[in-house]
């Protein structure tokens, strides 16, 4: 079997797992939706009075929808890993990295019809962004990406988790990083102990990024450190799960 034939059969599977596992997608929407209703209508008028809180609170999240759809990657690695999916892919003539390649890619798909709904209830309840088609374009391109480089992170944890159970308790906790940077509040605002953390953090620069191309804040070098941060987290994660892959082959 060649590698393009391997990726597409894992990518297929990937993708019938996720339709049959309609309440994963459903609470990747739902939550950070919840979320984002709670911030502005809740919190909204306190962080800002005039009512444009909607506008600041969504690129982050947007990010905070990628987070939450993601982690469930680590869950569906982690059952493959302890059902013995992987024992018998490792039987058939093929590349055994393509059942990542499928995870990664169906989850990165899910991320961003999931990432589509929250935008559609946002305009609904105010968001107005001011961008280009071009901007549109980018800001998808860098959400993608980010998507793309934390779902690759997310299934690396699945393969170091023990189980189902462990590994969605390991992703959890990245996914807190949305609230310790500028995605809900200006980093300003926070304790001063605090402040260099969440200014130098992956998640500020890539929501200061999308924030910049869909509502024309000052871009500064954002974009350089977005990309930055990404292609070095995707890097970390292909390196440690091709790793943990091959180790996990060998026992």
């Amino acid at each position: 079997m060649t590698a393009l034939t391997a990726e597409r059969v894992f990518i297929t599977r990937s993708l019938r797992s996720s339709m049959r596992d309609a309440e994963s997608l459903l609470m990747a929407i739902a939550l950070p939706v919840m979320l984002m209703l709670m911030f502005t209508w809740v919190f909204g008028g306190a962080i800002d009075p005039t009512g444009g809180y909607v506008d600041y609170v969504v690129p982050g999240t947007i990010l905070t929808c990628a987070g939450f759809g993601a982690a469930t990657t680590a869950t569906f690695v982690a059952n493959d890993m302890k059902n013995g999916s992987i024992d018998r892919f490792r039987t058939m003539p093929l590349r055994a990295g393509a059942v990542l390649t499928g995870h990664v890619v169906a989850s990165l798909a899910r991320n961003l019809v999931a990432t589509g709904a929250v935008i559609a209830v946002a305009i609904a309840i105010g968001f107005r962004p001011d961008a280009s088609a071009v901007d549109w374009v980018a800001a998808i391109a860098v959400i993608a990406i980010w998507i793309l480089a934390i779902t690759y992170l997310f299934a690396a944890i699945g393969l170091a988790a023990g189980s189902a159970e462990a590994a969605s308790g390991y992703g959890f906790i990245l996914l807190f990083l949305p609230y310790l940077s500028s995605a809900f509040v200006p980093i300003d605002t926070m304790p001063g102990w605090l402040q260099p953390i969440a200014e130098y953090q992956p998640v500020t620069p890539v929501v200061e990024t999308i924030r910049a191309l869909l509502l024309g804040t000052d871009i500064d070098t954002e974009p350089l450190w977005a990309l930055g941060w990404c292609a070095g987290i995707l890097a970390v994660a292909v390196a440690w799960g091709a790793w943990l892959f091959g180790r996990r082959r060998r026992r």
